[in-house]
């Protein structure tokens, strides 16, 4: 089964990711995972991506996507891998389909946890005040969210029109959300059609 996991911070998105991998047995996939295993390992990609944000800058999507669809490509993945982290932008998911065209395979269901704004903004709070991250101001964790929002609801309208997203309920005990996402996964499964990427005049 292959997957993509979306999420608000604090909605226990990598808690959920581990748990589900590990319950149908295929790898969870996180960008940030992937970029730091390489550059530790010193990879000719590793050392691109080192260089890249040694620099200050962002890492570019071409990049983003090589490393991704090398690690998709590997032996543990054959039989699915759940993403999280990865696409970001609708550039990504666009390169992401298209990779999945050319291995004839697809995404077989995208989970978006759903968490009101509110509450996670009270989650974060909390969070920032046992970690003790004076940064994590109320302001500055409103801005994550809008960032969030205006990066992943194309994603989600993206897979909603593909009849892929599962809209996951992230409220209660992590037990609960687990159960809820696992009752999703339960759902079948079918071929999307095959649109074709806007061009740039689109």
């Amino acid at each position: 089964m292959r997957l993509l996991i979306l999420g608000p911070p604090g909605a226990g998105k990598g808690t959920q990711a581990a748990r589900i991998a590990e319950a149908l047995r295929i790898p969870a996939i996180s960008t940030g995972d992937i970029f730091r295993s390489n550059i530790k390992n010193q990879t000719p990609l590793g050392r691109k991506v080192q260089a890249i944000i040694e620099a200050g800058h962002y890492v570019p999507d071409e990049v983003t996507n090589e490393i991704v669809f090398d690690r998709l490509q590997e032996p543990d993945a054959a039989n699915g891998y759940l993403l999280d982290g990865y696409p970001r932008t609708v550039e990504q998911t666009w390169a992401l389909r298209e990779f999945h065209w050319s291995q004839d395979t697809d995404l077989d269901h995208v989970l978006e946890l759903k968490v009101p704004d509110e509450e996670v903004v009270q989650r974060l709070l909390k969070r920032a005040q046992i970690e003790g991250r004076a940064d994590d101001t109320e302001e500055v964790i409103r801005e994550r969210m809008k960032v969030y929002h205006s990066e992943t609801t194309p994603i989600s309208d993206m897979a909603r029109e593909r009849g892929l997203l599962r809209e996951i309920d992230g409220t209660g005990s992590m037990d609960d959300v687990y159960q809820r996402c696992m009752d999703a996964l339960a759902l079948p499964t079918h071929t999307p059609p095959r649109p074709a990427r806007p061009t740039a005049s689109a």
